[in-house]
């Protein structure tokens, strides 16, 4: 039965000789456990016909939910990484894998133990800005079914605005939530922190997205733009599409012309950027500002000094 509950789980529709032959037994059997299921407050719907079948009733939360040991790694290994990258609040993570390391047997429980012990990643870890589920699932459900959305938003400056908004799409970057859309109040497209926002109610109201419109290529244009204590242009002599693949779309722009690669970015501290242009293997020439040809000097001669510096003599 319960290999019944998890295949039905797994699949939309199940006909009877497909449930037979992957239990190993007689579609007699198949009905009979379905009918024990249903004894159990389980609703499993039978469909006559040729296209017919078994399937679970929409929307009915299981108890239990069966996962395959393949299934519960998936899950163990997603919530892991979603916690790394700042994705879920810590509180829900840890409840949830612990609430599956409970129920895991003991020849399954110790491995995924180990893995979680000895997983490893190349960045560190995000500190997340979690918003509330019924928010993000309300922005998302606009998102899809294209209905405007009334939002409570409270800005940087702590000033609380109601406001309208259609949603173009969710995006996360770099633990953050944020809402894409066209602003009824500014009348003009707008990216809102998701965490700020405070509410979120469907409003009886349709909108069409612009025709081709990329929400992750306009977050991440806007992001770009966000101003900071220095901003930074340098031709990069070397090929757009290998540079591109180096610089992040969020902290700079890059535009081809003669000479080589503008790149046009943001900075806050002038000595980060020589460290990313001294990590290019490409040439580069610097337009502004010139405190930043005093922080690649600065860098080069930390530089020249670890070069000359020989180890100290080891004691015996």
């Amino acid at each position: 039965m319960l290999t019944l509950l998890e295949l039905l789980q797994s699949h939309a529709t199940l006909t009877g000789a497909e449930l037979a032959e992957r239990l190993g037994t007689d579609v007699r059997t198949v009905r009979r456990y379905t009918a024990h299921l249903r004894d159990l407050g389980i609703p499993v719907e039978a469909e006559r016909g040729r296209y017919g079948g078994y399937r679970l009733a929409r929307g009915y939360r299981m108890p239990p939910l069966v996962l395959t040991n393949d299934e519960a790694l998936a899950v163990v290994l997603g919530l892991v990484a979603a916690e790394r990258v700042g994705m879920g609040t810590t509180v829900a993570t840890a409840g949830a894998l612990a609430k599956i390391e409970r129920v895991l047997p003991q020849a399954l429980r110790e491995p995924l133990a180990a893995i979680r012990e000895s997983l490893a990643f190349t960045a560190n870890a995000v500190i997340g800005q979690a918003p509330g589920t019924g928010i993000l699932l309300a922005l998302a459900q606009a998102a899809s079914s294209r209905t405007t959305v009334g939002i409570s938003y409270e800005s940087w400056h702590r000033q609380s605005t109601e406001r309208d908004v259609d949603p173009y799409g969710v995006v996360f970057h770099s633990g953050r939530w944020y809402l894409v859309g066209h602003d009824h109040l500014r009348d003009t497209l707008r990216t809102f922190r998701v965490d700020r926002i405070d509410s979120a109610t469907p409003q009886a109201r349709d909108f069409t997205v612009p025709e081709n419109f990329d929400v992750v290529a306009h977050l991440t244009a806007a992001l770009a733009q966000v101003p900071y204590r220095w901003q930074v242009e340098v031709t990069i002599h070397g090929p757009i599409d290998e540079i591109a693949r180096r610089l992040p779309r969020s902290m700079a722009t890059l535009t081809a012309d003669s000479t080589g690669v503008l790149m046009r970015a943001r900075a806050e501290r002038l000595d980060g950027m020589a460290h990313l242009l001294a990590s290019l293997p490409w040439p580069f020439t610097i337009h502004h500002p010139t405190e930043l040809r005093h922080a690649l000097k600065a860098l080069a001669d930390q530089l020249a000094a670890a070069a000359e510096r020989e180890p100290a003599e080891r004691s015996p």
